[in-house]
């Protein structure tokens, strides 16, 4: 792939996808802004959680993803660069996984226990880690389908195309030429 594929990967999505895919930007979207402003509402939610694991320069780290999040979480609601914003996601959800189920699965983990049995395990890491699976899968599909008709890049990508079709097309000199001659013989006696 040539970085200018690429780059209309990235630009240029897709918008012939089903109408439903309004419904996961709205989910993941949702989720994504909420738990950014979470992260700011409360610390232990965003730098107090950060500094429990571990998280370099959590003071700086934490408000950082929380803005990704909150900015992040109304683009894809409004499907404004939604498979440009899907990419720091997917990685975000790679990375809080990484971060807190092994150490989940271990019972190592810096965070509070689960509130009901399993505590440690496999069965504890997969009912822990149901809201990032579903969030990273969210994201590889709006990745890979783009954000569908109902979105600000549908609406974009429709946009030109429109406008195009509104204005005059061009005329010939032929036709120009037939407008001059026509207008010299007017009703008006010229």
């Amino acid at each position: 792939m040539h970085f200018k594929d690429l780059v209309r990967f990235f630009t240029h999505p897709p918008i012939s996808g089903p109408k439903s895919t309004l419904v996961v930007r709205l989910m993941a979207g949702g989720v994504f802004l909420s738990e950014g402003l979470l992260k700011f509402a409360y610390e232990n939610q965003g730098v107090g959680r950060f500094t429990k694991l571990g998280m370099p320069m959590p003071g700086v780290l934490a408000p950082a993803i929380a803005l990704l999040e909150i900015v992040g979480g109304l683009m894809l609601i409004s499907g404004l660069g939604t498979r440009l914003i899907s990419v720091p996601f997917i990685v975000e959800m790679v990375v809080a996984a990484l971060s807190t189920k092994i150490a989940l699965f271990f019972g190592t983990s810096p965070l509070p226990k689960p509130a009901a049995p399993p505590f440690t395990g496999w069965w504890a890491v997969l009912h822990e880690s149901r809201s990032d699976y579903a969030q990273l899968l969210c994201c590889l599909f709006l990745l890979f389908s783009g954000p569908g008709p109902w979105s600000i890049d549908a609406l974009l990508k429709r946009w030109p195309s429109a406008r195009r079709e509104s204005l005059p097309r061009s005329t010939s000199p032929a036709a120009v030429a037939i407008c001059r001659k026509t207008a010299g013989s007017s009703a008006f006696g010229g």
